[in-house]
């Protein structure tokens, strides 16, 4: 392995760019992104696409240093002028944040762009976004998409594809072909998908076979269920592909729940809570799970740049979060981002129904909200002058039947995010 890597540093300093690209991709295999970022400028700097995509990636991630996203920006677009679809894609999954760049018409464009190409995760996110129509023709489309990503080597594909052959979700149900999915799925370590069924989700007017990504910010009509704690729902606001989605990128991330201790601010298992969680990380974030959290916040009403991580959550029968509040103390403020204040509002949207239990029960406004898959409860931690609102105790009730999955976003009363 030495001599491999020695030979590649050696064609890289004779000017070799995939040479380059290569030993930044080994060398990030072996954790030395210091040397990775250099090997990736490099290449970078002699025009080699993959190494400006790479680079960028570690730029807006401050891989190592402070995220940089302007500069980020600026090498994708060196790439995608030289017509690479792969940093259209990225530049797409940037713009989404309307930070670094402006969330406009150009989102749908390189999103075309990097289906055309065939890149997996511009095809599962072309095939999520029609898969919110209710139109036949946009329904057909989705399923091709989700079997050419599938086709192209995609996991998360294939385990939306099975669950749509298994119901006929865009064509003719297919059980045989489903089961053989999950079959291949499983020999690589993927399970199954929970049955997840939820209602076409509400959305705006379209043009068939069309990519509007800007339709992630029409919203549903909230209800409004108590004014102390400002508790709502908002029906249909995630389809199953967008379900199916978060179970399926997060459940190779479970671990033991944890929770933040209220004097210290530290993260403890107790038994306060006893689901498994993942925090996705935003490095593993492609444009799918962008965009449904694009949604969501528009959904709270307060934008994306203002979202901690995202966590999705799965709750086993006997399994609960006793009552607890969500904002956080002084410590675990100054902790993480401070400039960004506390958790000024929560959003959860339900994944899956629950057989029996698992509602979200908000004690003081006399008030439970019964899990449906695609169903969002929005509620505000702080009062209007920015002090903690004790009243927003709230309580994930114990599971009785069933497994209960949940996707959760806490929202900053300022900026969180770099992009």
């Amino acid at each position: 392995m030495s001599h491999d890597l020695d030979a590649l540093r050696a064609q890289a300093r004779a000017g070799d760019a995939s040479a380059g690209y290569r030993l930044g991709q080994v060398l990030v295999a072996h954790m030395d992104m210091d040397a990775a970022l250099l090997a990736y400028r490099s290449a970078a700097e002699a025009g080699h696409a993959g190494a400006r995509v790479e680079l960028a990636r570690m730029l807006l991630h401050g891989i190592v240093g402070a995220p940089d996203p302007a500069a980020a920006v600026d090498w994708l677009q060196r790439a995608e002028a030289d017509g690479d679809a792969v940093a259209a894609y990225h530049l797409a999954l940037v713009a989404l944040g309307g930070v670094a760049l402006p969330r406009d018409g150009r989102i749908n464009q390189r999103v075309a762009r990097a289906v055309e190409a065939g890149y997996p995760p511009a095809l599962r996110a072309a095939a999520i976004h029609f898969g919110r129509r209710a139109q036949a023709d946009d329904q057909a489309l989705a399923l091709q998409l989700f079997e050419r990503a599938a086709a192209a080597g995609d996991p998360v594909s294939a385990q939306l594809l099975a669950e749509r052959l298994r119901r006929g979700e865009g064509g003719p149900v297919n059980p045989d072909v489903a089961a053989s999915l999950d079959a291949q799925l499983a020999a690589h370590g993927r399970t199954g998908l929970p049955a997840i069924d939820a209602a076409m989700p509400w959305q705006p007017a379209s043009v068939p076979h069309q990519l509007a990504f800007e339709d992630a910010l029409a919203m549903p009509p909230a209800e409004l269920l108590a004014h102390r704690p400002h508790v709502s729902t908002i029906e249909g606001l995630l389809s199953a592909d967008e379900c199916r989605l978060l179970v399926a990128c997060a459940d190779p991330l479970l671990r033991a729940s944890q929770t933040v201790d209220p004097v210290t601010g530290a993260a403890l298992a107790m038994p306060l809570r006893t689901s498994s969680d993942a925090s996705v990380d935003p490095v593993l974030e492609d444009l799918a799970l962008r965009a449904v959290q694009l949604r969501l916040c528009a959904a709270a009403g307060i934008d994306l740049v203002h979202a901690e991580h995202l966590i999705v959550l799965r709750y086993a029968p006997g399994q609960q979060y006793r009552p607890h509040r969500d904002y956080l103390p002084q410590a675990a403020i100054d902790g993480d981002r401070p400039q960004a204040g506390n958790r000024a509002r929560t959003i959860c949207v339900y994944l899956d129904a629950v057989e029996a239990g698992g509602g979200t029960e908000f004690p003081v406004a006399g008030v439970t909200v019964t899990p449906r898959a695609g169903r969002a409860v929005v509620f505000d931690n702080l009062l209007a002058d920015g002090r903690p609102d004790p009243d927003s105790l709230h309580a994930g009730l114990p599971v009785e039947r069933g497994v209960k999955w949940l996707a959760t976003l806490w929202l900053r009363q300022r900026p969180y995010r770099d992009w």
